[in-house]
């Protein structure tokens, strides 16, 4: 089983910190994630885009960040899913010109209002509150300029927590993303391989 490294954070609108419910998938207790490889996906929202049951209860701080396995990791599949007890985003990553593995990643709150990346045009999300997701060293585009990811960056969805998720930027190697949520929720982020993947699971309070 990939070893898994598992922080949590709650966001709420006044962003105060507080000891989060159980979560866990449906008909049994928390456990630890299990996901397996599955096929390439297209990049839309899916059910069953992994399945394995969510992280057991903890203390939750206001930000999740991690160190990554590699320096520069290619974007080449980004999904979505509602697992009833809670929601999960997914990026799966290949190697630029190496090993493939997970860079650098920082979640937490993204007041508003929020831009665009380079551009700095604004951009809407729907939810509140609303995370961001910052992959340093991440990105969807190839070397030659062109995108390597070609699926939606746009998640619109009716899952109980996971409202959109939606591409802020992708900018010298350095991607990201925001999610809406629909209200106080606690979020986790997991490193796995076979493939490289950063999965980050949301739940209500």
């Amino acid at each position: 089983m990939p070893r898994a490294l598992i922080l949590r954070v709650i966001f709420a609108a006044p962003l105060l910190l507080a000891a989060c419910g159980t979560t866990g998938a449906p008909g049994g207790q928390p456990s630890a994630v299990a996901a397996t490889p599955t096929a390439r996906p297209t990049g839309t929202a899916s059910p069953a885009a992994t399945s394995s049951p969510a992280p057991s209860a903890a203390a939750c701080d206001t930000t999740v960040s991690g160190k990554g396995t590699v320096g520069q990791a290619q974007i080449v599949a980004v999904r979505v899913a509602s697992h009833g007890d809670f929601d999960r985003i997914v990026f799966e990553f290949d190697g630029r010109g190496g090993p493939a593995g997970v860079p650098d990643y920082e979640i937490k709150s993204a007041p508003r209002p929020i831009y665009k990346d380079p551009s700095g045009l604004p951009l809407t999300v729907s939810g509140e509150p609303v995370i961001g997701i910052t992959l340093r060293g991440g990105t969807r585009m190839g070397f030659d300029g062109g995108a390597v990811y070609k699926g939606t960056t746009d998640f619109k969805t009716a899952y109980p927590t996971l409202t959109e998720l939606i591409e802020g930027g992708d900018f010298e190697a350095i991607a990201t993303w925001y999610a809406g949520l629909s209200g106080s929720s606690c979020v986790s982020a997991a490193v796995l391989a076979n493939p490289a993947r950063l999965v980050i699971d949301v739940a209500r309070r």
